[in-house]
């Protein structure tokens, strides 16, 4: 897959609502469709049917597609890699309660594809499991140790195959091998979270047994004390569902300041906003303390990728971050920072001792090319 290329792309969403709607992209040409999707089966079939058909599609049959991978945010202890899905896989899948919103879902996309295409070999790529190699120091919490041992309290980290991909991506553009290059990435979206990866493997990363600890995002607090938890409910008596509420869709960006999409922040910013300059300066501050303590824990740091939508777009957000972080070696060029491309580039300056990179992330594509690789190790099938 070294020369791989998109052929189509699309989105499926409201499904189960009373208008759903289709995206399906081939090239240049975009399509749009609203109509009714009553289930997964369904939206299923509509894919395939935009995909065969004679005018937007790009395969003649169904019976073309070789593999189907998929993406399963929590992989728990269990999977350490991307996995060959079987009926053990799914019920494994279901036995992880960390991810009540997320893997149930996940499993209907399988069960659909399985309804609709039967054997067809299928691949669970996990969130979680490009940090699985991080060490017991790094991933326990200082809590009663039974918690973790029996039922699997724990960091786990989140975004590992958009980590994964950039810091790959970067050992490409900087011309080393993983093994020569640490690295810190961040993938700042609504959702975001930072890694360090040493020699090609994640040592610790922000997002922990939920997605909701880390640094500040769109909607979610990132951290915070655990006893402000204790206070809402004593206090303002809020249940447990409200806090989490609270926390995870009326938090970030949005609960400092009214909105979740850093685009309307640096509007707001702009035109004179406090909250929204407030908001700003919040979120971009946690990031740089991430960077300084992943330096430490690096003990060594080659470059900062920058990726997510936020980190590929937005030069504010960046400038900010790198700002007087020369300490370590990070020195921003302002004018290549600026300069608006959707391309792997380099923004620091020839004498930045520490490299900073904008790499666009494809989690798509690393799904797939991890797909592949499972066949290739489990069936000796070559794609």
């Amino acid at each position: 897959m070294n020369n791989s290329s998109v052929l189509a792309a699309g989105l499926i969403e409201r499904i189960t609502e009373e208008q759903g709607k289709i995206t399906h992209k081939v090239g240049e040409n975009k399509q749009v469709l609203e109509k009714k999707i009553s289930n997964h089966n369904l939206a299923i079939r509509y894919m395939i049917e935009l995909l065969t058909d004679s005018k937007t599609g790009v395969i003649k049959d169904k019976l073309e597609i070789q593999a189907i991978g998929h993406r399963v945010v929590h992989g728990g202890e269990k999977f350490h890699s991307s996995t060959l899905i079987s009926q053990q896989v799914i019920e494994a899948i279901k036995n992880i309660p960390l991810a009540p919103l997320h893997n149930p879902a996940n499993l209907i996309g399988i069960e659909a594809c399985q309804n609709f295409f039967g054997n067809l070999p299928q691949v669970a790529v996990f969130d979680t499991a490009f940090h699985q190699t991080m060490e017991k120091k790094t991933f326990l919490y200082a809590i009663d140790f039974s918690l973790y041992e029996n039922h699997g309290v724990r960091r786990y980290g989140f975004h590992g195959t958009s980590h994964k991909y950039v810091a790959l991506r970067a050992s490409e553009f900087l011309n080393k091998s993983q093994e020569e290059l640490d690295l810190i990435t961040i993938h700042l979206g609504n959702g975001a979270s930072i890694t360090a990866i040493q020699k090609g493997k994640s040592i610790d990363t922000s997002m922990g047994l939920t997605p909701l600890e880390g640094i500040v995002m769109g909607t979610r607090s990132g951290d915070l004390d655990p006893g402000i938890i204790f206070y809402l409910s004593r206090e303002l008596k809020k249940d447990l569902t409200e806090i989490e509420n609270i926390l995870n869709k009326n938090s970030g960006l949005k609960g400092l300041c009214g909105t979740n999409d850093m685009r309307d922040v640096l509007e707001k910013m702009k035109s004179g906003d406090k909250k929204a300059l407030l908001a700003f300066q919040i979120y971009t501050y946690r990031i740089k303390k991430y960077i300084g303590a992943y330096a430490v824990a690096l003990g060594n740091l080659d470059a900062i990728v920058f990726t997510g939508g936020i980190g590929e777009n937005s030069f504010d957000v960046r400038s900010s971050v790198c700002e007087n972080l020369s300490i370590l070696g990070i020195e921003l060029d302002e004018e290549k920072n600026k300069i608006l491309e959707n391309k792997e580039r380099l923004i620091s300056k020839e004498n930045s001792k520490v490299k900073v990179l904008v790499i666009p992330t494809n989690e798509e594509l690393q799904i797939a090319k991890e797909t592949v690789e499972v066949l290739r190790q489990q069936q000796n099938i070559i794609i």
